[in-house]
């Protein structure tokens, strides 16, 4: 496997992208953990303490690039999507533009800043004359956000179901889980945010705050959601991202987190080395991106090349 991996980075280097129609170059970048092997001479634990983890995971930096056409939506069309408020026998609305030229990859031992690195070098090759719209999306994770807006000059969109999952932790402290007051919490103030009215959300969660005097974990967990609604803001004008047709759902490069890695690298048991991870990986993401066959012709060649030495071109084709 390690072998079969080893032309991984050259083949991307020297591969030209097929065209696309599409005006909108989007890249999306996550992180998701993998069980690690445990390190030799590691005791046995008879019970696992407060806090203790049963498996000790590394995090892997998952990527993907692809083009789309712009797909223009309303608020009320996204909440629609999202909380199913139609009825069964309404009007289904068009089809989303399908994702052009999807390549996912991820990397267990380059770290955030090579994989990043590398997803400028695919958005250079696949529009080296810069007249696509570039726009990128990552989940609230600061330190990942820096990095993205140091390296690829795009627009950082905050993707939107990270969102979700802090608004239901806020509307949790006022209502019972799973209860229709619940919901109805979340869908008014998605539709806030998706309005454009972020600093009105987080204005309403500090007063409840106050005027509830909420102390606590309760006020705690406020504090937090309106904290992070508040630093993104700037990434959260979903109200202009929606006029022009942009993304602001990281799904993509979600389905890669699980595609790639979840359900290959987390099945019942499963351990893995540092070596043996990366090249599963990397296979897994070439066949995922479509590119087996022709990384395999390259592979094959590059092999040749390392056995007999001499003059060799290797060109995909």
């Amino acid at each position: 496997m390690r072998d079969a991996a080893q032309d991984f980075d050259d083949f991307y280097q020297h591969r030209s992208p097929e065209p696309a129609v599409g005006s909108i170059l989007v890249a999306a970048v996550d992180g998701k953990g993998i069980p690690m092997v445990k390190p030799g001479g590691a005791s046995p634990t008879v019970r696992l303490t407060k806090g203790q983890k049963a498996n000790r995971k590394r995090m892997a930096t998952v990527a993907t690039v692809f083009t789309r056409k712009p797909w223009v939506r309303t608020p009320e069309q996204v909440a629609e999507s999202l909380f199913r408020t139609r009825s069964p026998t309404s009007t289904q609305g068009p089809t989303p533009p399908r994702p052009e030229n999807k390549r996912v990859w991820a990397s267990l031992v380059k770290g955030k800043t090579a994989v990043i690195q590398e997803v400028a070098q695919e958005m250079q090759r696949r529009d080296p004359e810069g007249i696509k719209t570039h726009v990128a999306l990552t989940d609230g994770e600061r330190a990942l956000q820096i990095l993205v807006e140091a390296t690829l000059n795009v627009t950082l969109i905050l993707d939107l179901l990270h969102v979700l999952e802090k608004l239901w932790k806020a509307a949790y402290v006022f209502h019972a889980e799973g209860s229709l007051e619940a919901e109805l919490w979340v869908l008014d103030r998605t539709l806030r945010i998706l309005f454009g009215e972020v600093g009105q959300v987080v204005k309403g969660l500090r007063q409840s705050i106050t005027k509830r005097r909420l102390f606590g974990a309760k006020r705690k967990t406020l504090q937090a959601v309106a904290k992070y609604l508040y630093r993104n803001r700037t990434r959260m004008r979903y109200d202009e991202y929606l006029s022009q047709g942009w993304p602001i759902a990281s799904g993509p490069v979600e389905g890669a987190c699980k595609n790639l890695i979840k359900d290959r690298m987390e099945r019942s048991g499963m351990r893995w080395t540092e070596q043996m991870a990366e090249a599963i990986v990397q296979l897994r993401a070439i066949y995922l991106s479509g590119d087996f066959d022709r990384y395999w012709s390259f592979h094959i060649e590059k092999d040749q090349q390392r056995l007999h030495p001499g003059n060799w071109t290797v060109v995909l084709k």
